[in-house]
């Protein structure tokens, strides 16, 4: 388990050492695996983790019509995408991988699930994205609130992943808090914990990679 202090000096370090810009820059961590078989889809990470500081507001997405489309427009999402726009997209390849590319997360309704497979599913599967079904009656209000203030850390079949963690305009100890919140999830899914962890590191987007452990 690595000290919050050791993270909170590679933190204050990474920002100080950061060139001045006229912008505000992401803060990032990258965590680098070991002695894990990758090949093995059982042994990748895919984790949907909630931040105790905001990172900055995810763009969410909802496939669907009819009730699903209130709860939506009431909860602010970014995009709603009806069943025809669905199928339309599947014939815009370009235009479906700007898509998939630009929300982080996505919530369908069950019924147009078998939509989404067929004609967003080459776009969105590859990247992870493929939409969390939301049954009939299922109040999406709640699971929007928490998706906005989450990030995704995913593998894939490599032994490395990187994640947003904050900006330069937040305070060390929150990008702190956001990056211990990470770690603890991510030693948790792994079969050795703190032992498949080669090495963190944290830097801001302009600015020289500063080593937690």
């Amino acid at each position: 388990m690595v000290d919050k202090t050791q993270i909170l000096k590679a933190v204050s370090e990474a920002i100080e050492l950061a060139p001045e810009r006229k912008f505000r820059e992401s803060v990032d961590l990258t965590v680098n695996l070991k002695n894990i078989d990758m090949a093995q889809p059982k042994n990748r990470i895919d984790e949907t983790i909630l931040l105790p500081e905001s990172a900055g507001t995810k763009k969410i997405a909802v496939l669907g019509k009819g009730e699903i489309t209130s709860q939506a427009k009431e909860a602010g999402v970014d995009v709603i995408i009806g069943p025809d726009e669905i199928e339309r997209l599947g014939g815009a390849p370009r235009e479906a991988r700007q898509v998939a590319c630009e929300y982080n997360f996505f919530l369908a309704e069950t019924a147009v699930m078998p939509l989404v497979g067929r004609w967003l599913g080459p776009r969105l599967g590859p990247r992870g994205k493929m939409p969390m079904p939301i049954p009939p009656g299922q109040d999406i209000r709640p699971i929007v609130e928490r998706l906005r203030g989450s990030i995704r850390v995913r593998t894939k079949d490599k032994m490395s992943f990187s994640a947003k963690v904050g900006t330069t305009e937040m305070s060390p100890e929150q990008i702190t808090e956001n990056i211990n919140t990470i770690l603890k999830r991510v030693e948790a899914s792994l079969d050795q914990g703190p032992q498949n962890i080669r090495s963190v590191f944290v830097k801001t987007t302009m600015g020289p990679a500063v080593r937690v452990i």
